[in-house]
């Protein structure tokens, strides 16, 4: 595969590293940046600078605002984005949202599309994706699902809890995964101000980088009409198939830059510090762990750029986006824990951004499946003889 960028995404990626070094790092110290993610005020002003700048959801189709990238071109972009923690909210490339959108983009009807996916890509709403629930509820198996939307005339009640919700905290837009009895597995679409929508509260959670936070919600009699089914019903695990892959793969582009920030962080400490008579960096202990560092970036970046590659070319198999989100998640782990060790007790504190992208960066290797449910899947597929290297393939 050719990976050579071209001269409008090589120019494309120039911009947005300017952008981030200049208008979003500086705010990454804002107080409104509180334990569950920027405010919305912050928000704003973040959605605001990237509009001017021309840079605002470049994954949306043009039609409805964005810049229309492909899924290569998304990896450059939200590495980029990525480089500050703020970067994706202000380029509106955050999760939910930005499965969200993508997942409206493929199945949404047209007037779906204009009520919420024009205001999600002009970053004026933000939205949630309601599936995981507490135990006995699905999680990392969504055949366990216990919320139900139950016929009633022409309109569907739906009740169930749900936890972990990122962002429901100021979302506008839920996307609500419920058991219609009988017929299976389906989403919904509904304001959040719906009555019979409650958000019991916000989680402490060791991330603090999505607006919002992460929720309890729960769905008393939540009454929508045929009308909000997203896509067909019954074929909501199928529709999650189409918002996940890419999801996994958007979550390892943005995770990339933030590594790449903090290894960019530890470096020029490794320089500068000295000890021993000589800068840290120069002593094997230190300098083995950058070079390990370079690797596991290498490795990551071109895991992404194969997946995204192969996701334009037509079909990204689950197993292979499996792997990616192993190899991505413990790798960009593996270079935010080194740079904590590097900068030594400087990298236990906010005196320089590792420490929270560390914190941060602890829970990719759980969300959107943990690695040991994809190594559960990849060795299924080994076992069944299908190779985990193949370029295609079908649904898990």
């Amino acid at each position: 595969m050719d990976f050579n960028l071209s001269p409008e995404l090589t120019e494309l990626q120039a911009r947005i590293r300017r952008f981030v070094a200049d208008e979003v790092i500086p705010l990454e110290r804002d107080p409104r940046c509180g334990a569950h993610g920027p405010d919305e005020a912050l928000r704003e002003e973040l959605i605001g600078r990237a509009r001017r700048a021309g840079l605002l959801s470049p994954h949306v189709a043009p039609a409805y605002g964005g810049l229309g990238l492909s899924h290569f071109g998304r990896s450059i972009a939200f590495e980029e984005a990525g480089y500050s923690l703020l970067g994706p909210v202000a380029l509106n490339v955050f999760a939910p949202d930005e499965g969200n959108m993508h997942l409206l983009e493929e199945v949404a009807t047209p007037a779906q599309k204009e009520q919420w996916l024009r205001p999600l890509a002009a970053g004026e709403i933000r939205s949630c994706f309601c599936m995981t629930e507490p135990a006995p509820g699905a999680g990392s198996d969504p055949s366990m699902l216990q919320t139900t939307a139950t016929p009633d005339g022409d309109d569907y009640v739906i009740s169930g809890r749900k936890w972990f919700i990122t962002g429901a905290d100021g979302a506008r837009l839920a996307i609500i995964m419920a058991m219609v009895p009988g017929v299976g597995a389906t989403m919904f679409l509904s304001d959040m101000a719906a009555p019979g929508i409650v958000l019991e509260r916000n989680m402490d959670t060791l991330d603090r980088c999505f607006p919002g936070g992460h929720g309890v919600v729960r769905f008393d009699g939540l009454r929508v009409p045929a009308s909000a089914i997203l896509g067909e019903l019954g074929q909501g695990f199928r529709y999650a198939q189409v918002r996940l892959s890419p999801a996994r793969l958007t979550h390892c582009m943005r995770w990339l830059g933030a590594a790449r920030r903090a290894h960019d962080i530890a470096t020029d400490y490794a320089r500068q510090r000295q000890a021993f008579g000589q800068a840290i960096g120069r002593h094997e202990g230190v300098g083995f762990m950058l070079a390990d560092n370079e690797m596991d970036l290498h490795v990551s970046r071109l895991t992404i750029l194969h997946c995204a590659s192969v996701l334009d070319a037509g079909h990204l198999a689950l197993h292979e986006s499996s792997r990616a989100k192993v190899i991505v998640s413990e790798a960009v782990w593996r270079v935010a824990d080194r740079c904590v060790q590097i900068l030594g007790g400087q990298g236990t504190t906010s005196e320089t951004a590792v420490a929270r992208i560390f914190a941060d960066m602890r829970a990719f290797r759980i969300y959107d499946g943990p690695s040991e449910v994809h190594r559960w899947s990849l060795a299924k597929h080994i076992l069944r003889g299908v190779k985990p290297h193949a370029a295609a393939g079908g649904h898990a």
